[in-house]
């Protein structure tokens, strides 16, 4: 039996519970540490999730040599910063959405993952529903023909935090919130090694 995926969980408010939520249907992980800037909340998802170790030090914590993913569960403005920090130190990581709040963060993002050697994945979850998984294995098996269009709709109750109403922050408001979603399942469906036809 492999040892464990040792898993830092780079935030501690809604999305990282996401993940945590995620994570307890994975077998073969332990989620060593997670990180908050405010040392209260860090404290408290540790003790929620039953994570060992709370940090409120981001440095210290990409240095260790003892993680072996980095998931990457901050507000927008932090992934670009995060990531390519992560990238230098060569840590394999992966980001949720949007990967980059613009273009130009997203590939500096993508020159440093590759520049690193390490593993670098994007966390979207459109891509796994059920539904969506259905409709690419007919659309594989050459139901439906070749797909010129799709059309897509995601939605929910409305932001989850104070920063997601600063288009500076989070790059876009609801269109890089949630469209990232449409555009993933659109990519899915066209099959992404297609793009740019």
């Amino acid at each position: 039996m492999p040892p464990p995926v040792r898993i830092a969980m780079l935030g501690s408010g809604f999305v990282a519970g996401f993940y945590m939520q995620g994570l307890d249907n994975v077998n073969g992980h332990e989620v060593v540490v997670n990180f908050g800037l405010d040392s209260d909340a860090a404290a408290a998802f540790a003790k929620q999730w039953k994570i060992p170790e709370s940090s409120t030090n981001l440095a210290t914590l990409i240095e260790r040599d003892d993680i072996d993913l980095y998931i990457i569960a901050l507000p927008n403005e932090a992934h670009m910063p995060v990531s390519v920090l992560l990238s230098q130190m060569k840590r394999n990581q992966v980001c949720t959405k949007p990967l980059g709040r613009q273009r130009d963060e997203a590939k500096k993002m993508l020159k440093a993952a590759k520049k690193s050697g390490k593993m670098h994945g994007y966390a979207e979850t459109e891509v796994f529903a059920p539904a969506v998984v259905k409709a690419r294995a007919i659309i594989e098996n050459g139901g439906i023909g070749r797909v010129h269009w799709v059309r897509s709709r995601e939605s929910h109750s409305g932001p989850h935090a104070p920063h997601f109403w600063d288009i500076e922050k989070t790059g876009g408001g609801a269109m890089n919130d949630l469209g990232c979603h449409c555009i993933e399942a659109a990519r899915y469906f066209y099959g992404k090694e297609d793009q740019g036809r």
